[in-house]
C-alpha cells in the first residue's frame, strides 16, 4: 500500500473512533472540519436530524479575496472557523461539540477551532 493511502486509511480508522464517542444533537451540534491539499471546510451538523445547519470553506470567493497567500494555510483555516461560527450564531447555535476529524489537534485544525471560538462558539 502506498504512503498517501496508509495515511488516509489511519485517519479514517481514528476518525471512526472519534465518532463513536461525540455526536451531534441540535441542542449541541457537531462541527466537523476536514482539510484537502488545497482547501479547508467546516461545518456545523445536527446528526440526530441528519441535516448541515452552517457551512464555510476556504474555496469560497469572500475568503480568498481576504487572503494574499493560498487557501491552505493557518490564516485560511482560521477565517474559515470565524465565518462557520458566524453563520451557526445566526442559526441559534452557541455550543458546539468539535469534531476534528481524525486529525491531530494542530495547525489548520487547530486554527478552525481558534477562529471559531474568537466568534463566540462554544466548545
Amino acid at each position: 500500500m502506498k504512503t498517501p493511502q496508509i495515511r488516509r486509511n489511519r485517519r479514517k480508522r481514528a476518525h471512526q473512533r472519534l465518532r463513536r464517542r461525540i455526536a451531534g444533537t441540535a441542542e449541541k451540534p457537531r462541527l466537523a472540519v476536514f482539510k484537502s491539499l488545497r482547501y479547508v471546510y467546516a461545518q456545523v451538523i445536527d446528526d440526530d436530524a441528519g441535516t448541515t445547519l452552517a457551512q464555510a470553506t476556504s474555496r469560497e470567493a469572500a475568503i480568498q479575496e481576504r487572503l494574499k497567500g493560498g487557501t491552505n494555510n493557518k490564516a485560511a483555516a482560521r477565517l474559515v472557523g470565524e465565518l462557520v461560527a458566524e453563520r451557526a450564531k445566526e442559526k441559534g447555535v452557541e455550543t458546539v461539540v468539535y469534531d476534528r476529524g481524525g486529525y491531530v489537534f494542530h495547525g489548520r485544525i487547530r486554527e478552525i477551532a481558534e477562529g471559531a471560538r474568537s466568534k463566540g462558539l462554544r466548545f
